[in-house]
Order: C-alpha cells, then structure tokens, then sequence
C-alpha cells in the first residue's frame, strides 16, 4: 500500500503545484503555452517513438485498433441521438461525447503510475483512437467552424504532425527488426538516449501543465455533470467489460494492456475542441472548457481508485 501511495502522491501533487502556479501568478500563460508545445513537439513523441520501437508487435493488435476507430465513432453518433435531450441549444455536445485526451492526460496519468518503460500497450491501445481524431473528428471540428473541409490538408497534417511522424517511425523500424543495432551504433545509440531524456520531460511538464490549467466555473458544474454522466453510464462499464473480456481473456494480453483499456477510455474528451471553435462562441467555449476541467478532476479520481485497486 505504501508504494501505490507514493506513486499516486506525486501526481496529485504535481496538479496541485501547477495550479498553484497560476493562482500565485509564479509563471505566466504565455510560458505554460511555450511548454505545451515543448511536450506536442518534443517530449510526447520522443516517448511514442520509444514505445513503438521496443513494443513486440502481434496482429492481435488490429482488434484493438478498429475497436477504439469504431467506438469513437459510436459516441459520436450516441451524442446526437442524445443531443435533443439533454445538450438543447449546445452545438459542441455531439463533440464532447467522443474522443480521450490521451496526449495531454492520459500519457502522464498512465506513465507516472505504470512507469514510462510500460507505455507500448497504451500507446497500442490509442492508435485507432489517433486514426479518429486525425481523420475524422478534425475533419468535423474544421468543417463545423469553416463549413468546408480540405481533405488533402488533412492528409498533409496528418503526416505532418511529430506525434504521427513518430509513431510510424517507431512502428517503421520496428517491423524491420532493427531495433538493437539503432541502440549499438555510436550516433544512432546517441539518438535514442537522447530521445530518452527528451521523453522523460513528459509526465511532469504535463501534470503542472493541466493543474495550471484548471479554472473551474462552479455555477456550470452541473451541466457539466451531464455530459460527463452520460459518457460516463457508457465508458465506465464498457472500461471494465473490455479489460476484463476482450484484453485478459479472449486477446490474452498482460496487465498493462488491461489498465491501458481502462485508462484510455476514462479519459476526458480532447482538449483541442475548443482551438476549432469560432471566437465568436465565447459561450459555447467557456462550457466546452468547463466541461474539460470537471471531467479532468473526474478522471483523476477515476484514475487514482482503479490504480490503487489495481497495481502492476
């Protein structure tokens, strides 16, 4: 109990650091923004570049792909058919009912209590969720913001993105079985210890980064409530269904595979919602972005009780 204790402590404590930060005014907004590019651009891939090169790669995976691609694709269309309901005269509702903030969240949650050496699985378990969010729900952001949609734009910042480029590198060298010799060659081995270092930066910078990014509004608590209670009816047993079930028992994969299931889909939906909406929602944006920071307080909980239950 005492070590599950001290490996949950430091990620609450590293939020609460970080919004402190901001209530003391320590750092300003403009660094924290400098910082989230340091970990989009540096640190996050360095890490999904590692886990993809040392992960043993099974087609069994596949399934997991198409299941995450189609399930967020479910919640999509389960947000509209909810939409009348209970998000009348909330555009973004459809929106919020779908995706996980792996990046910014999950990595950090996962890799602080799990240890970063163990991020293939969960990194495995996003990748059909990453196919989504690059070439369907960006689509739908940018399409509902500009009412048109480039798709050759798409393609272009799909393979443009660092997260992506390192992800198929990873993937790339891996199938090539060349994994050894880039650890053994003198500037390859550099290469690679560095990205080891770069991707370290990952779980702390992105734990201050969402505590000092966490201003709630206590009078839309309650809508928020009910977005996150609605995903939440479906994504909780669904967690522990598909971890149980389909990772352990018919996939007969490990342990980190199970937590990475259930880690991904506790998590909040992403954080680049409120980038794709017009300025003029000034609205509509404050209830995405409180929507955002409730259900990240929720998912840490969330986290922190599964992680005590089950550690590795």
């Amino acid at each position: 109990m005492t070590d599950i204790i001290n490996r949950v402590l430091p990620i609450l404590l590293l939020i609460l650091l970080g919004y402190l930060l901001r209530r003391w005014k320590f750092i300003h907004e403009k660094t924290v923004d400098d910082l989230k590019k340091l970990v989009v651009n540096l640190a996050l891939p360095a890490v999904l570049f590692i886990s993809f090169l040392e992960i043993e790669l099974e087609a069994k995976f596949l399934i997991i792909v198409a299941l995450t691609f189609a399930l967020c694709v479910g919640l999509f269309y389960f947000g509209k058919l909810l939409q009348p309901r209970f998000g009348a005269g909330r555009q973004y509702f459809p929106y919020l009912m779908t995706g996980f903030e792996y990046g910014m969240l999950g990595i950090s949650l996962y890799g602080s209590a799990y240890g970063l050496e163990n991020i293939g699985p969960f990194a495995i378990v996003d990748l059909g969720h990453e196919l989504f969010i690059w070439f369907v729900f960006l689509a739908m952001l940018i399409k509902k913001r500009d009412g048109i949609q480039d798709n050759r734009k798409l393609v272009g910042s799909f393979f443009k993105s660092p997260v992506i480029i390192a992800i198929l590198a990873g993937i790339g060298i891996n199938l090539l079985g060349i994994q050894e010799q880039l650890y053994e060659y003198p500037i390859t081995g550099g290469v690679v210890l560095t990205l080891g270092y770069l991707g370290n930066l990952t779980v702390p910078l992105i734990l201050l980064i969402v505590g000092y990014g966490i201003q709630l509004d206590r009078s839309r608590v309650k809508e928020a409530s009910t977005v996150i209670g609605l995903r939440l009816a479906v994504l909780l047993p669904l967690a522990v269904i598909l971890s149980a079930v389909l990772v352990r028992n018919i996939l007969g994969l490990n342990q980190y595979f199970q937590a990475a299931m259930f880690t991904l889909l506790i998590l909040p939906p992403p954080f680049i919602i409120p980038l794709y909406m017009k300025p003029e929602l000034v609205d509509e944006k404050r209830y995405v972005n409180n929507v955002l920071t409730v259900y990240t307080l929720v998912t840490i909980l969330l986290f922190s009780v599964y992680f005590v239950l089950n550690p590795v």
